[in-house]
């Protein structure tokens, strides 16, 4: 077996190993988001840069592997993902501006996350995913969304800005302006603070706005009609709504 069919078997395949790995990559990343705010209330020492070098290597290592199982390695590169790893590695590698791009890290798991593999892994060892799936992305890109802008207002702001000391004074910014409370205590300096605050506030009502909605919202079956295609049906349909097909969803049964 050649070195490519061994990594796509592990990034696409199916079975106990690829699951274990798909499993200890979102593992990796939650930790290096862990390590992102923990460091935060922390002066940077050496002991930093040879983390950030350790985890710079196996971002590294994850892209170079995708790229080599990819049919379009250059598409894949210059996509958005590819461009925000390259990024990320990047600024661990050759930290120019302090932790560089760090918070781009929280967006490897939304890439993660919405991975059809991962996506179907989940489905399979969590019951009840599949019946909520809908909310449970909705809530996770809303979640990938603070942990991200928050990382964005520390790293843009901790160095010139007072009320923003830590993590944690960045996430209560964060919290009170998507929630459009907004006590006025902390705010963000300059003309790119006040950018970063609008969008903070358009952008995180509307995925908070998403998530009430699909919450609220009774869940679809996914199951493609074998006529029509249409994805999305009731539980308990027995006919395409859009063709009147019959349609045999399978259900295992649980509430």
């Amino acid at each position: 077996m050649t070195l490519r069919s061994r990594l796509h078997t592990l990034y696409e395949g199916a079975g106990a190993g690829p699951d274990r790995f798909r499993y200890a990559l979102l593992a990796f990343d939650l930790a290096t988001v862990c390590y992102l705010v923990s460091t935060s209330f922390l002066p940077r020492g050496p002991y930093n840069i040879a983390i950030d070098l350790c985890i710079g290597f196996v971002f590294l290592a994850d892209l170079l592997a995708r790229l080599l199982i990819a049919r379009r390695p250059l598409r894949e590169l210059f996509s958005f993902w590819g461009i925000a790893d390259l990024l990320v590695i990047l600024s661990l590698l050759f930290p120019i501006w302090g932790e560089g791009l760090a918070f781009l890290r929280v967006l490897r798991l939304y890439r993660v996350l919405h991975s059809p593999r991962t996506i179907s892994q989940l489905g399979r060892d969590i019951p009840g995913f599949r019946r909520n799936e809908a909310t449970l992305r909705a809530g996770a890109n809303l979640l990938i969304f603070l942990f991200a802008t928050t990382a964005l207002v520390y790293q843009t702001q901790s160095n010139s800005n007072p009320d923003i000391a830590n993590y944690i004074d960045a996430l209560y910014f964060t919290v009170t302006t998507l929630t459009t409370t907004g006590f006025g205590d902390v705010t963000l300096t300059g003309h790119a603070g006040r950018l970063l605050t609008v969008a903070i506030m358009i952008v995180g009502v509307s995925l908070f706005l998403r998530l009430v909605q699909v919450a609220l919202r009774p869940s679809k079956a996914h199951f493609p009609c074998p006529k029509c295609g249409l994805r999305r049906h009731d539980h308990d349909a027995v006919h395409c709504k859009a063709c009147g097909t019959l349609i045999n969803i399978p259900d295992d049964g649980l509430d």
